[in-house]
């Protein structure tokens, strides 16, 4: 399961608010895809498709959540945050499971 922060879940809403294609059964996929600095990188994204054979799906703070069956291996116990200081603005991962990450922090190795 993945954890959202109050802020994180704020903008999650104004983005789905915003956004004109999504409706209210949209949810946010959080995957793991390979590449980036330390070899894989997270992936977000709304969705409004029916669920595939295999999806975890749970709420958090009003979130909608979806995650792949393999990603949910590299991503139980995350927290999903968002940062909007002069350091960068975006969404930020903290993942109890990540033995290295990139210095963006967009990017980890098990």
């Amino acid at each position: 399961m993945i954890t959202v922060t109050d802020k994180a879940a704020a903008e999650v809403r104004r983005l789905l608010d915003a956004d004109k294609t999504t409706s209210g059964d949209s949810y946010l996929r959080v995957m793991v895809v390979g590449g980036g600095c330390s070899g894989m990188s997270y992936k977000l994204g709304f969705e409004t498709k029916p669920l595939e054979a295999g999806d975890k799906s749970f709420e958090d703070k009003g979130v909608k959540i979806v995650i792949d069956q393999k990603s949910l291996l590299y991503l139980s116990g995350t927290e999903l945050d968002f940062s909007d200081g002069l350091n960068g603005t975006g969404f930020t991962f903290t993942n109890p499971n990540a033995k290295r990450t990139c210095g963006c922090g967009t990017s980890f190795s098990v």
